[in-house]
């Protein structure tokens, strides 16, 4: 979860660092041409002309030690495979990260490969900053076998820029014994059963009792700023049959202000203001200690909560089920991918690591050594675990029913806006419609940046 909250400082970075990429990729472009010839022209290497030397390729990624030791493994592998390259991995603290890329892509000296979180994706593809994987992808990426959604989220303007390193999803996790007390019916694991907003409305009043410190739901991880917050709030939106941005991502007005998004709006504020089950404030743990009835959470929780409290039994004290829906079965998806960059000199290395770790073989290794949701239809066939509960909720979740952040290089400026939405209607209980269309003044102001 504190990944997911340190998200918001890293988008906030990239937007400030918007303006000086795009004037060093204005002066690169004319002095270069495009990334798409750069990358061609640089097809012939070294290592391919097959005169031994020894090709090194620079990979950045912030630090995450479970996913760093993988990748450790991962590189001694590659390597041993190929001799003549050679796979250089800084890792970055996370809150210097997007500061270090955006210096190093402006001065023109970035690494081959760089990690990058899904939102900030299309923010680097405008400004040219990374390259175009599509005539790679065409070879030997194996793109059909990626999710859709998650495909989706790699492309920007027609044009796949990334590969998936995993997928997210998230679920409704339940204090068992609190359900079992107020003799709430257990929901089903069936990923095809999801609760209605009114059942789990129902089952938070019945659990809820501030007089006590026990309370019936925390609908988004609480009410903070972050990217975490943002995506497990915004199928609240989706699920009403609502949008935050038109298809092609250029309009906010007429979606994020609709009719569905507003009854979604509304539906979250009334947990707080009307029906009082989500508290505005939170004791620390309150699920793991049983002060709370229902929450939202992704599968990285489930080796977290073992971790933290390991008293606190998955099937004995908590549970999960499928997230919730209205209208439709909607749920977020996207995680972290691996990029090219324009200053790649070897990209055809570069790619040859990066498919490697993402492709088809490599994605098994990552979900057996890091557990992180897999982006590849095939990972899920292939691993018994992951077609069994709890894993299966998560992997049928993330293939039939995801949706995709926007699209947009305005991101980081509508994430803050959507967070800032849902906290104002929490929090604050404002007037929905005036705190909906502050929201989609301040979107609408950042996207004609990009018209």
């Amino acid at each position: 979860m504190l990944r997911w909250r340190r998200s918001m400082v890293m988008l906030l970075i990239v937007c400030l660092g918007i303006a000086m990429l795009s004037a060093c990729s204005s002066k690169k472009s004319n002095e270069s041409g495009s990334n798409e010839e750069k990358t061609n022209e640089s097809a012939s290497t070294e290592a391919d002309k097959g005169d031994g030397k020894k090709v090194e390729v620079k990979y950045w990624r912030h630090d995450f030690a479970p996913e760093v030791a993988t990748l450790k493994k991962m590189i001694q592998a590659f390597e041993k495979e190929n001799p003549n390259v050679k796979v250089k991995m800084e890792v970055i603290p996370y809150g210097d990260y997007e500061t270090k890329i955006r210096t190093a892509l402006a001065a023109g000296n970035a690494p081959d490969i760089i990690g990058l979180d899904g939102p900030t994706l299309a923010a680097y593809a405008h400004q040219e900053a990374v390259v175009p994987l599509d005539k790679y992808m065409d070879i030997d990426g194996n793109k059909e076998d990626i999710a859709a959604p998650v495909l989706e989220s790699l492309t920007y303007k027609g044009q796949i820029f990334a590969a998936p390193l995993n997928d997210a999803s998230i679920g409704m996790f339940y204090n068992k014994k609190l359900f079992e007390k107020n003799g709430i019916e257990l929901p089903s694991k069936d990923p095809n059963q999801a609760w209605t907003w009114e059942q789990v409305l129902e089952a938070a009043k019945k659990i809820n009792d501030p007089a006590n410190k026990i309370y019936g739901i925390d609908p988004g991880w609480g009410l903070g700023e972050g990217e975490g917050s943002t995506f497990v709030k915004l199928p609240f939106i989706w699920q009403a049959g609502g949008e935050i941005l038109s298809p092609d991502g250029t309009e906010v007005k007429g979606y994020l202000d609709s009719p569905e998004s507003k009854k979604a709006l509304s539906f979250f504020s009334s947990l707080y203001n009307e029906h009082k089950v989500a508290a505005k404030e939170l004791p620390p743990e309150a699920f793991e200690t049983g002060k709370l009835g229902i929450i939202v959470n992704g599968p990285w929780a489930i080796s977290g909560f073992a971790t933290s409290h390991p008293e606190f039994k998955l099937g004995e004290d908590w549970d999960i089920a499928p997230l919730w829906k209205d209208a439709k079965q909607v749920t977020p998806n996207g995680s972290w991918n691996m990029a090219i960059t324009k200053d790649s000199k070897h990209p055809d290395e570069a790619w040859k690591f990066v498919n490697w770790v993402t492709g088809i073989e490599g994605a098994k290794t990552w979900y057996q050594e890091t557990k992180n949701l897999p982006a590849r239809l095939s990972t899920a066939s292939a691993i018994p675990e992951l077609m069994e509960y709890p894993m299966n909720i998560f992997v049928e979740q993330s293939s039939k029913f995801a949706h995709p952040r926007p699209v947009t290089p305005a991101y980081p400026v509508v994430t803050a806006a959507i967070s800032k939405l849902f906290a104002d209607l929490g929090v604050a209980n404002r007037n929905l419609d005036e705190a909906v269309n502050e929201a989609v003044t301040t979107i609408d102001k950042a996207l004609q940046k990009y018209k």
